[in-house]
Order: C-alpha cells, then structure tokens, then sequence
C-alpha cells in the first residue's frame, strides 16, 4: 500500500479533528478532537517510519499514545469535575474566571 494513502488518511483525520476544536462547544467533544488530531500525527510517524525501514517512528508513535492515555484520563478528570460543579461542559461558560 503506497504511503499517499496512509497520508490521506492522516490529513483527513487532522481535518475533522480541528474542525472538532474549532466548531464544537463542549469541553468533551474538544478534547476528543484533540486526541484524534494527535492520532493522526501518529499515522503520519508511523507511515515514514515503515517507508524509511526505521522502527523510530514507531516507538515515538507508542510512546505518544502512551502520553495521550494520561492526557485523556486527566481531562476527563477534568471534564467531569467542571460537570459536577456547573452542570454543564460549555466551553463558553467556563472562560469565566468567578464562580
């Protein structure tokens, strides 16, 4: 399979990622669009490192998801904290510094 399709795939997973994280208002479904950028980063790492015969990339690659599992589990942390005490994930609401 050529890489054009890995990075095709890759671009168009970034895509509707940022879309997430520029269109949407909910603190959740932001943070999943983050995630899904950051795997499309990691397709990427990993379609050059099969291209070059390198496994760099690839331990890079599980390293990143390793360091992306903390960061999902701290924001949603996070996430349902700010749920319990507003009742609700708008990012809008929560650009207020005051209770």
């Amino acid at each position: 399979m050529p890489i054009t399709h890995f990075l095709y795939l890759a671009f168009g997973l970034f895509v509707i990622g940022l879309l997430g994280v520029l269109l949407r208002r909910n603190v959740l479904i932001v943070l999943m669009s983050v995630e899904l950028m950051l795997n499309a980063a990691n397709i990427v790492l990993v379609a050059f490192s099969r291209m070059h015969a390198n496994l760099d990339g690839q331990v890079l690659a599980m390293f990143t998801i390793a360091v992306a599992a903390a960061e999902a589990a701290v924001g949603l942390a996070i996430v349902v904290s700010i749920f319990r005490s507003r009742t609700g994930t708008d990012i809008d609401d929560l650009s207020l510094l005051r209770d």
